[in-house]
This record gives structure tokens, sequence and C-alpha cells, in this order.
């Protein structure tokens, strides 16, 4: 079955059983938003024991503190209430295993799917490929924790952001499950 139709039945299951949640609010229930990444691997839900309506969850490559995940913060907390802030990256991220200038290379070469070796990742496609790779900053990660401390340092630092927002820095592992904090990103997000 093609995963349009997988996805279509799988809805038309949930839909079937939605009931009362078609009356959550637009606020999240607890106050609270999370940063994290996209990987298929994290299950935010389930690793913050989070339901329908608890809080807000924005994902990216990486769960890097972009300008357009700061916007979705700022939007969290000035129209719908967070109080409090995670961010969480994880062991085995994907954008540890590439940088800026790799990315923008496979996609000056071509711009189908690079394949993964030994050595990192490489191109298998026959082109044609674009420069426009080059104008985007890819915020690749080389250390975990260090990347936590610069998003947590980078959101508390922003003129939108209130002091009074605690930011918290974690690393999800994803061979345990567990949350481990990166206590320099807790203490740079302090809520003054």
């Amino acid at each position: 079955m093609p995963i349009l139709e997988e996805v279509l039945a799988a809805n038309g299951t949930y839909a079937s059983a939605f009931g009362a949640k078609g009356e959550l609010a637009m606020p999240p229930a607890r106050q609270f938003a999370i940063l994290t990444c996209m990987d298929a691997r994290l299950d935010p839900a389930k690793y913050a024991g989070l339901s329908e309506g608890d809080a807000h969850v924005i994902r990216n490559a990486g769960g890097r503190a972009s300008d357009d995940a700061i916007r979705s913060l700022v939007i969290s907390y000035k129209l719908l209430g967070t109080r409090e802030w995670f961010v969480i990256h994880h062991t085995n991220c994907g954008m540890e295993f590439f940088t800026d200038d790799a990315m923008r290379g496979l996609l000056g070469q071509s711009l189908d799917t690079a394949a993964l070796g030994a050595d990192g990742f490489y191109d298998v496609g026959t082109g044609p490929g674009s420069s426009e790779g080059k104008y985007i900053d890819w915020l690749t990660i080389s250390n975990q924790e260090q990347s936590v401390l610069e998003d947590v340092t980078r959101i508390r630092a922003h003129p939108l952001v209130p002091a009074r927002i605690p930011i918290y820095g974690y690393i999800y592992d994803v061979t345990s499950g567990r949350l481990v904090e990166v206590s320099a990103a807790t203490k740079a997000g302090r809520a003054a």
C-alpha cells in the first residue's frame, strides 16, 4: 500500500475516535513549549508525557534555535501563554554527520538523495545540482552539549524573549530514552 493510502487510512481510524479532542483550547494546557529535532526516533509526546493539547512542540533539523524556531517560541508565549521552554537535542543526530560546506557541495553536485558511508555523506546523483545551498546556514552540530548551550543562550539573549521565561537545556539519549540535562545550558536559560 502506498504511503499516501496508509496515512489516509490511519487518519480515518484516528478521526473516527476523535471525540472531544475537537474542543481542546488553542493555548497549550500545560503552558510550555519544546524545541527539538525532527528525527523520527524522537516522540516528544512519549518522552515528555504529553497528551494532545498539552504543549507546543517545535521541530526542525537538529532542534536548533533558528530564526523560525524563535519566531514560533515568541508566538507561543506572546499569544498562547507558554511560561517555560525546553531545548532538547539528541545523541546520534544526523546534523553531526556533515558540515555546512559538505551540504553545499552535495547540493551543488545534484539534488538526488545522498548516501551515508563510513566517511560521511556522498553524492550518488547525476545532477544537475544548485548553488542555492550556499545561502543557507545549515546549523550543523559538532558537539551536542555545546549546541544546546548555544541555542539556549541565543534564545535567552533574543530581544523578543522575556527574561521571566526559564529555558531548560537537555539531550535525549536515543539508546536509553532518557533526558540528560545540560546544566550549563539550563543555567544560561535561568529566568531573571
